[in-house]
């Protein structure tokens, strides 16, 4: 759809599009859209991320969201085998924080996180 609108784009996925030279690049804006819940190395994952982002630029995430424990049991989320790391709001607060970065919401699991 940002195509359509004009925005230059790359895809990257480690087992679909996987082309190195995209993580040795900076970018004014990264999408990852169902995508950080599939994180082996949580840690790792979002460094590269904001190492990839220019000064000012935008993390895209969305993502389901952890309500609460009693949910959590229930939650069709976690049946999911490639689903290994699950977040919350907090989880965004502590990452914002981490990064240095300014974190807004547009939806329950919708977050743009602002790199400073």
């Amino acid at each position: 759809m940002l195509e359509e609108q004009g925005y230059a784009m790359e895809r990257y996925d480690p087992w679909y599009a996987d082309d190195p030279r995209l993580l040795q690049q900076e970018y004014d804006f990264i999408c990852a859209t169902e995508v950080v819940e599939h994180f082996h190395h949580p840690a790792r994952e979002f460094t590269t991320l904001f190492r990839l982002l220019r000064p000012q630029g935008q993390l895209a995430i969305m993502t389901k969201l952890v309500i609460d424990r009693q949910a959590f049991s229930g939650w069709h989320y976690i049946r999911d085998l490639t689903h290994l790391c699950f977040y919350c709001r907090p989880t965004f607060h502590h990452i914002a924080q981490e990064y240095g970065a300014e974190l807004s919401w547009s939806g329950p699991d919708v977050l743009f996180l602002q790199k400073h």
